[in-house]
């Protein structure tokens, strides 16, 4: 039997898909046990968070194991197969332990570094464990898993590398600024109670919020968690509990929301939203890190016409007249550099406009407009200047490229947003709150996507190399444990079968030499034994370790094969471990 997942993730899919193909726990449930009903696989477990959605299997056939899993996926995510394939990965053996050892570090999370996985995998492993769907081989992945896990985050410095996904979305709302001073005093509303939902709660109490409502779907579950907030020594926090159908109303008086439940659809539409800050938003500074501005259209709001009847672009009324007294004619706050032309050159625009840029010679329309250039027939040059002045301007124009602007268009002025008097923080995968709210003013919304944006560029701590390492030999470890294992069933059924051909010997001896007595029977037995011994230690020794090696499974064919071990003794044998294994696991099981 071989190890095989198939899966999905922030890596490989769209938020979009992500959001289609989550997974509620009776889906999850489900889909356990149409696995292991399935036909290639033996062992499942389904390890589906915010941003994935993996299956893992022990298989006995790679491309049938493949097209089972990703079919199940398929019809228990609602996604059809042909538009969930292309974001698809495979992982198979030892590629498969590294892909697990990677996301239990850490490694392969949206935030590196955050530790919240671990107990997502922990859910995992005991879900698994109750459908008794984990075997030996899933159990003791899930779990070493979790070992390599803990030891990632207690000897290096991984966690410095990253934060809690909570943690990285309230850095967001703060915007780049310190959390604690952000949150001070804020009312927090907290809509679900399950593990993401405790984290962000505790979360924002430590962080200095006045209150946080928990409004849950279970009444008894948010009150334990106001319970252990209320109860808390390291945050000093009035919580309480509510309903789901007061969410409305505390939305009106929260600062602060953060949701995070299992609903397939919306929690927070955004007309919903829109009228929780209704007359909410303060008339102080703008909010500088909102990176979504609206643009102030040229004229309106304070903003000057970029053009306009009588608005020379220098900023001179020019109409006839100009304001030094030159008459008409004059190249005051002409949008031509003329100084950078030659002498000569027309300022009436006719003889000017070969090569110009299509901004400067709007500019120049306007201002032949305002009436700053005589027009008169009297003051046009004779068509002989005309052509001398085109050779001319043709000579610039080679020159210099184009004809030089002397003033450019009035910069398009994007208006600030105005402060925030809400912060949104939608860690639910499908979303809880509507996309649509980011167009809200007033209103700052940081969800799964906008997440995934901002931690594309986050920088790698240097000890994430240091946990890729622990990976590494981890991955080795458990590879040359788990072939080494695969041989311990052949290696105890030849034992077994040397021990019975020893008693039938002496059975035989006994026989034929009915007069001998106690001590002599016991010598001549613990001899024999100790000759078995003695001719099996050495070959079961290097068998164990040679098939530790990559490669090495073929060992225990080779074993059976010699030896002539009968093929059900060593069933036999592995199915006694691997209830010996479901024991111990029952009895070490803990709360998830």
């Amino acid at each position: 039997m071989s190890l095989l997942v198939v899966g999905l993730s922030h890596r490989s899919a769209p938020v979009s898909v992500l959001e289609r193909a989550a997974l509620n726990a009776d889906a999850q449930i489900k889909l356990l046990q149409d696995t292991v009903a399935a036909e290639p696989a033996t062992e499942a477990a389904v390890l589906a968070t915010c941003n994935r959605i993996e299956l893992y299997a022990d298989v006995d056939k790679f491309h049938a194991g493949v097209a089972e899993l990703s079919t199940l996926l398929a019809q228990h995510s609602g996604v059809g197969l042909d538009e969930l394939t292309p974001y698809l990965y495979v992982h198979y053996e030892d590629r498969a332990v590294h892909h697990l050892f990677s996301v239990a570090c850490g490694l392969d999370s949206m935030v590196v570094g955050e530790g919240q996985i671990l107990g997502q995998i922990k859910d995992s492993l005991a879900k698994a464990q109750d459908l008794h769907s984990a075997g030996r081989l899933l159990n003791d992945l899930f779990q070493q898993a979790l070992r390599v896990g803990k030891r990632a985050h207690s000897e290096t410095g991984i966690d410095r590398a990253g934060q809690s996904l909570v943690t990285f979305g309230l850095e967001q709302l703060a915007a780049g600024g310190d959390v604690q001073d952000w949150a001070r005093g804020k009312k927090a509303l907290v809509i679900g109670a399950g593990s993401m939902s405790s984290l962000a709660a505790a979360t924002l109490a430590r962080a200095g919020v006045g209150e946080i409502v928990i409004a849950n779907r279970t009444p008894d579950r948010a009150e334990r968690l106001v319970e252990i907030l209320n109860d808390g020594d390291d945050a000093d926090v009035l919580a309480r509990a509510v309903p789901m159908d007061a969410v409305p109303g505390e939305l009106t008086r929260a600062d602060v929301v953060v949701s995070c439940t299992g609903a397939t659809g919306l929690v927070l539409t955004g007309e919903a939203v829109a009228t929780a800050v209704q007359g909410r938003l303060a008339d102080g500074a703008p909010d500088v890190g909102a990176g979504r501005g609206t643009v102030a259209q040229p004229g309106a709001g304070g903003v000057p016409p970029v053009f306009g009847s009588g608005a020379a672009l220098g900023g001179t009324i020019a109409r006839g007249v100009t304001e030094s007294g030159t008459g008409l004619g004059s190249d005051e706050n002409c949008p031509l550099d003329l100084s950078a032309v030659q002498q000569g050159f027309s300022v009436a625009g006719e003889a000017a406009v070969a090569g110009m840029d299509a901004a400067t010679l709007e500019q120049h329309a306007a201002w032949v407009d305002n009436g700053t250039v005589d027009r008169r027939e009297a003051a046009r040059p004779a068509p002989e200047a005309d052509a001398e002045l085109i050779t001319a301007l043709a000579a610039t124009v080679a020159t210099v490229g184009r004809i030089p602007e002397r003033r450019k268009p009035e910069p398009v002025v994007e208006a600030p947003r105005p402060a925030p008097v809400l912060f949104l923080l939608d860690l639910a995968m499908p979303r809880d709150i509507d996309a649509a709210v980011h167009r809200l003013t007033g209103v700052r919304l940081v969800d799964i996507e906008s997440l995934a944006e901002a931690s594309a560029d986050a920088p790698m701590a240097a000890d994430v190399d240091q946990v890729r390492r622990i990976v590494a030999d981890e991955v080795a470890a458990f590879g040359a444990a788990l072939r080494a294992a695969h041989i311990t069933p052949t290696v105890v059924a030849l034992r077994t079968m040397a021990a019975d051909v020893v008693a039938s010997e002496i059975a035989r001896l006994e026989g034929r030499l009915p007069a001998l007595d106690d001590k002599h029977r016991s010598e001549i037995t613990q001899t024999v034994k100790r000759v078995v011994d003695k001719l099996l230690h050495a070959p079961t020794v290097r068998v164990k370790q040679l098939a530790a090696e990559p490669g090495g499974a073929g060992y225990a064919d080779a074993l059976r094969t010699l030896f002539d071990l009968d093929q059900e003794a060593v069933a036999a044998v592995s199915r006694a471990e691997g209830a010996d294994d479901e024991s111990e696991n029952s009895k070490n099981r803990g709360p998830a």
